[in-house]
């Protein structure tokens, strides 16, 4: 059962970087993506191409969120029916407006905010069909999307209301706490959220995205190679994929996930 609009669906995905060019070098060998110059008339932006669909973008990190202490980092978009309610909404339940709510012409309306936890989330309100599936993601897609924060359960709570995701599987580990996996659509999980260890470097709450690789041990030797770094990894996961999360060479994490092959 879906929605007529597709209601918490992350629809986008994108860098934010201190060396654009470099960027663009570093992922279009590690994930095959091609890219197109963009449509923000005030500033270049270059779109991230897998095949023929677009699923993210790519700019430099603007000189507001470098003052305001933000390294290069990749930003979700989620899709909403109206970014000014949830804009509302998000700050009923404590969550800050950073950036907007403004218009891009021929894309949407768009706003950055920041939960109460303090992890970064975009809205997006399409002008016309908003992008992505539901499918199983493919090679060069975007197939998970974590959130390691300082408290799991405040944060889903925050998210069901404002994106109406519906509680998955709950995975005890240990002393690592619950990992809570969630979803738009009963069933079909599409990330999972955790309370960050103390130990665990970066800052207090952040979102994670996982890009699908046909070989995650042959990506994170070429991650190395290309100058960035793997910080954990590659390890198998409960349900028999390998995932293995990284750093490009500005330092913005992300991570790999290769799907465990059919028997």
């Amino acid at each position: 059962m879906t929605d007529a609009f597709p209601r918490g669906r992350f629809v986008w995905y994108e860098l934010m970087t201190s060396d654009p060019s470099a960027a663009q070098s570093f992922y279009t060998q590690l994930t095959g993506w091609a890219t197109k110059a963009g449509d923000l008339a005030d500033q270049p932006y270059t779109e991230w191409v897998n095949g023929e669909t677009s699923v993210g973008g790519l700019m430099q990190l603007p000189d507001e969120a470098k003052q305001q202490g933000a390294p290069p980092h990749w930003l979700g978009y989620v899709a909403v029916p109206s970014v000014d309610d949830t804009l509302q909404q998000a700050q009923g339940l404590g969550a800050k407006t950073l950036v907007g709510p403004m218009d891009i012409p021929t894309v949407g309306r768009i706003a950055v905010i920041q939960d109460p936890q303090g992890a970064v989330i975009a809205v997006y309100t399409p002008t016309g069909d908003a992008p992505g599936h539901d499918e199983t993601p493919g090679v060069g897609e975007f197939s998970w999307h974590e959130l390691a924060t300082s408290d799991h359960a405040a944060a889903f709570n925050f998210y069901q209301a404002l994106f109406g995701w519906v509680k998955i599987e709950a995975m005890d580990m240990g002393p690592g706490g619950i990992y809570q996996m969630y979803g738009r659509i009963p069933g079909q999980s599409i990330g999972g959220m955790f309370n960050k260890p103390a130990d665990q470097p970066g800052p207090p709450a952040s979102w994670l995205f996982y890009i699908t690789v046909p070989d995650v041990h042959a990506s994170v030797e070429q991650v190395t190679q290309l100058g960035g770094q793997v910080l954990n990894g590659p390890m198998e996961v409960p349900d028999g994929d390998i995932v293995a999360q990284c750093m490009d060479p500005q330092g913005a994490a992300f991570a790999l996930h290769m799907v465990k092959p059919s028997a």
